[in-house]
């Protein structure tokens, strides 16, 4: 049996209040229960203020360049399968220089923990705006607002034909430790999406939901098998709206427990799943999308299982004796 301590390393450097903080401590716990030995866990970044993760692990862990945790997260889980990789990245450095390995990772379906951690601003840059940042979205980089508009995280993960998708808030330690726990018993590529502040440059992005009582008005948490109602007494709920849903009160327009939709995070269909993701009221909390596929290592291996199997040789020196051979003296 693990505890929370023998996964923790050094002195967390982060502004006090950041959302990193939360996050580390849920980390930490949720590894514990998963118990997977330090020994047999690799924790890969980029670059960022979220990147500085893997110096606080006491696994195995490299805090690699800007935007390529993903790749070498990949190189990493394709030379040692029996590891467990989670990867980490601020929506900067995950969805903008590292957008490219993102798709991929989620297309190729490695098996991989994939954290983003998303507070809509660079920080350790000192506050520009990001690929998560909202249109009109005024930072150091962009005075007047800027005049994009944002990934939404999700929307990215389906259309790379992404299998596992959660979301929680980082100062909601249990909502959090729930979705990693779920993303590491999916095997394949997993994104949970973790909504987080930037005190110093993007404070209050996510008050909506950052505390318990906004996240009781404004969230929904999303359980798998149940029936998806929200509200301080449950007194809303989600039913079918043509092509996408809405947020309904019971007793309002006829509407009883009866209309509300039911939760199918397997279904292989995203239509629904992604609906529910995009909602801006409430938002959605846990896991969204869980279903299963061929995974990328694993197909890798069988495939160079099933090339030797047919192979005269199988290592460098069987090689080389396939050919002619002579003795010079």
């Amino acid at each position: 049996m693990f505890t929370s301590n023998d996964y923790k390393k050094g002195q967390p450097r982060w502004c006090p209040g950041c959302g990193d903080h939360f996050f580390l401590a849920s980390l930490h716990k949720a590894m514990a229960e998963i118990g997977v030995a330090p020994s047999q866990t690799a924790v890969i970044s980029g670059i960022g203020c979220s990147s500085r993760l893997p110096h606080y692990m006491a696994t195995y862990g490299m805090n690699t360049i800007h935007g390529r945790a993903a790749a070498i997260a990949t190189g990493t889980k394709i030379a040692n399968p029996n590891l467990t990789v989670w990867q980490v990245s601020g929506d900067g450095d995950g969805l903008a220089i590292g957008g490219n390995h993102f798709i991929h990772a989620n297309r190729r379906n490695i098996n991989l923990n994939m954290i983003l951690l998303n507070n809509r601003i660079y920080g350790l840059t000192k506050g520009q705006y990001s690929p998560t940042s909202p249109r009109g979205f005024v930072s150091k980089s962009s005075p007047y607002g800027t005049v994009e508009d944002p990934f939404r995280p999700a929307e990215l993960c389906f259309g790379a034909r992404g299998h596992f998708f959660a979301r929680a808030v980082a100062t909601d330690a249990p909502g959090t430790v729930e979705v990693l726990k779920a993303a590491y018993e999916h095997k394949g590529a997993s994104v949970c999406e973790i909504l987080q502040n930037c005190v110093i440059f993007n404070n209050g992005t996510h008050d909506a939901v950052y505390d318990k009582a906004g996240r009781t008005k404004n969230a929904i948490y999303l359980k798998h098998g149940e029936k998806m109602l929200f509200g301080e007494n449950n007194e809303y709920g989600i039913v079918q709206d043509g092509f996408g849903v809405k947020a309904v009160k019971l007793g309002e327009d006829d509407y009883t427990e009866a209309d509300i939709l039911i939760h199918d995070a397997k279904c292989e269909d995203n239509t629904l799943q992604l609906k529910l993701a995009e909602m801006e009221w409430p938002i959605a909390l846990g896991v969204i999308r869980d279903v299963e596929a061929p995974t990328y290592d694993d197909s890798v291996t069988a495939q160079i299982e099933e090339v030797k199997a047919k192979k005269k040789y199988h290592n460098f020196a069987e090689l080389l004796e396939t050919n002619d051979i002579w003795e010079v003296k």
